[in-house]
């Protein structure tokens, strides 16, 4: 499957529950990942109060540091200044927009789990990340 998305810069939206966990996870790997080849946002409609402690700690094991974050309120125009909108256990819909790419994450809530079990969180995310940016960068480009 091939996205259509700005040539010059594609942007990703991770929303979850909370923009505490998944998302904040999401959001940490297409900068590792591929650099300055992806605008990234994450956000949620009932945002909290701050970053899963787990989740930070399971991201700095990998070298990415998630722990200046704070969750961010969705809104209609963080989604329409997105390219693909991805969807992270999220209970309500996001805005739809034409020329938008919308995909669904099944991916466990790491909310009140030990960092053992949000290690798996983490590497399933970034597999799924991996995957997108092959999908939604040029081919040939460059870290």
């Amino acid at each position: 499957m091939t996205m259509s998305t700005s040539p010059a810069m594609p942007s990703v939206l991770f929303v979850c529950v909370h923009n505490a966990g998944r998302s904040q996870t999401a959001a940490g790997w297409p900068t590792h990942l591929a650099g300055e080849r992806i605008e990234v946002r994450s956000a949620s409609s009932t945002p909290s109060d701050a970053i899963n402690p787990a989740a930070i700690t399971a991201m700095a094991e990998v070298g990415i540091g998630i722990a200046g974050e704070r969750p961010k309120l969705l809104s209609t125009d963080t989604v329409r200044a997105s390219d693909v909108c991805i969807t992270m256990g999220y209970g309500d819909t996001c805005p739809i927009f034409p020329s938008k790419h919308y995909l669904d994450w099944p991916v466990k809530d790491p909310e009140g789990q030990n960092l053992e079990d949000v290690r798996p969180i983490r590497d399933q995310i970034r597999v799924l990340v991996e995957n997108l940016i092959s999908e939604i960068t040029p081919v040939g480009s460059a870290n």
